[in-house]
């Protein structure tokens, strides 16, 4: 010690200069550990705690929760590992029937989306005779838009400009010639960002002003989740089920008045087809949802990623933008509308790529300003996705080599969704204590399932929702992973689950209901 307080190095340190002429000096050195380590239970090092715990953390964290990748997801995997190292159970693979990942449950890719992202990751595959010449000329255009003619590199936050032309482009003959301004339009990472985004811009006000967001009970639980997050106030209006989910414009009402006593109602969602309810809406449905947002002054949120994916004979996807604008200026002049689309899902389902866009329409300039700005903090969405989404908007044209081969996939897979969605709902109708409605559109089925109260009691005394207590049992017994109700939101004594109608295997286990006549009976 007397060495280091005469180094020059530290002499200009003058809280440590009496420490030469210190008793602590002469300690010897069996006793100097002692001394250090009732400083360090004294001193500093004892009150120096975790900066971040789950009592400092930002406690909206806390309240957020996503039941698709929830607690039954986890003990999926948990099976998964005990399969794999030997285990015996009543099943040799768990089947994921809990989310819409159409690739990981064996869709297969289209053909002309891989090879023009195959060209767009290795130019030098642009020389090679092995691809048609669309598919060369549809990589060459993608990469001449990308700065160094790579998709490696960062593009404009808002999107890639001759990707956003094509979008509006695509929506202008989606909705019948209605014009479609590429500066209105915003690529994004999946659609989920940009609804997260345009819920920022939103949220404001604390206690009655603070603001409340309507969405649909069921419910896709990204909104509860963000909501929670940005601590906005959840308003759920609930679907009727009884009429295949429908959406009533009374329920709407009943759930603003009831908001307007402890927030600022702002924005009302809708997913349409929806998730996890699988309906279509009508058009005369749309044309009530509009007025009741225009009397209302709510900023209107159309979630409309599953537009491909319609099934039921006499339903027929309508855009919220094709319908306002149909409606007249009075509503087309007016009424805030930012509506969304996927990648991931219809008949594409690459979920990996995560690409999307939004589309808002009658937005303020000045707030337009900030929504460029809030999406240029990003730097930009992925590229890939990006390049992705192009080839979504603007696919192989008729006379094209790609073509053919492009709508015979394209078909195949629509076809197999729908005839898995009614295959779906026939089979759980077969089983006692199930009850589905028609799958219309989407990629769910969200039936409904009788559990006794004795079985409700033992899910209460476990700490679980009996529809995970009914799911979990599910699970363990039969390898079949879904999504329990509650995840979702549902009526008072109700019960569900959300199911992926897209493999054969849980056709096959639910035609079985060894599980399900197994819980009823034993409860």
């Amino acid at each position: 010690i007397r060495k280091l307080t005469q180094s020059p190095l530290i002499l200009g340190l003058s809280f440590l200069s009496p420490l030469s002429d210190s008793p602590f000096c002469e300690l010897s050195a069996n006793r100097r550990p002692l001394v250090n380590r009732k400083m360090s239970e004294n001193g500093l090092a004892s009150r120096r705690g975790k900066v971040l715990t789950t009592d400092t953390m930002n406690p909206s964290v806390k309240k957020v929760e996503y039941a698709v990748r929830g607690p039954i997801v986890q003990r999926a995997v948990e099976i998964e590992n005990e399969l794999k190292k030997g285990a015996k159970k009543p099943f040799s693979e768990v089947i994921k029937a809990n989310i819409g990942d159409a690739h990981a449950m064996g869709q297969q890719p289209v053909t002309f989306f891989r090879q023009v992202l195959a060209l767009c990751s290795y130019p030098e595959l642009l020389n090679s005779p092995l691809f048609p010449e669309d598919v060369k000329s549809r990589a060459g255009r993608i990469l001449q838009s990308c700065g160094g003619g790579s998709i490696g590199a960062y593009s404009a936050s808002q999107g890639i400009e001759c990707v956003r032309q094509d979008v509006a482009q695509y929506i202008k003959q989606r909705d019948g010639g209605i014009p479609c301004n590429p500066d209105n339009i915003y690529l994004s990472t999946g659609a989920s960002d940009a609804i997260v985004t345009i819920l920022k811009l939103l949220v404001c006000g604390e206690g009655r002003t603070c603001t409340g967001a309507m969405i649909p009970i069921p419910q896709y639980p990204l909104y509860s989740a963000a909501l929670a997050e940005l601590g906005a106030v959840q308003i759920n209006y609930y679907l009727d089920e009884e009429n295949c989910w429908s959406l009533n414009i009374g329920e709407l009402r009943r759930a603003l008045v009831d908001a307007r006593k402890h927030c600022n109602p702002r924005v009302l969602c809708i997913i349409n087809p929806g998730n996890p309810t699988g309906q279509v809406q009508s058009r005369k449905c749309i044309e009530d949802v509009i007025r009741f947002a225009a009397e209302e002054n709510l900023f209107l949120m159309a979630d409309e990623v599953y537009q491909d994916n319609v099934y039921a004979d006499g339903c027929h996807f309508h855009s919220f933008k094709k319908v306002l604008f149909e409606m007249g200026p009075q509503y087309s002049n007016t009424v805030e509308l930012a509506s969304f689309h996927s990648t991931s899902k219809c008949y594409m389902g690459e979920c990996g790529f995560r690409g999307g866009y939004m589309e808002v329409v009658n937005m303020d300039s000045d707030v337009k300003a900030q929504l460029t700005k809030l999406v240029s903090v990003r730097l930009c969405p992925p590229v890939p996705g990006q390049a992705l989404m192009d080839l979504v908007v603007n696919p192989p044209k008729p006379g094209e080599p790609s073509h053919a081969t492009f709508m015979k996939e394209r078909t195949a897979t629509l076809r197999s969704l729908a005839e898995r969605a009614k295959l779906t709902e026939q089979i759980l109708n077969t089983v006692p204590g199930i009850h589905c409605n028609p799958v219309q559109g989407a990629m769910y089925s969200f039936p409904q399932i009788t559990i006794p109260e004795r079985a409700v009691q033992e899910a209460k005394e476990k700490g679980q929702a009996p529809d995970m207590f009914y799911c979990m049992k599910l699970l363990d017994e039969t390898g079949i992973c879904v999504v329990p109700g509650s995840g979702f939101g549902q009526k008072e004594g109700t019960y569900h689950f959300r199911c992926i109608p897209k493999v054969s295997k849980p056709h096959i286990a639910f035609q079985d209901h060894v599980i399900t006549r197994s819980l009823l009976a034993q409860s």
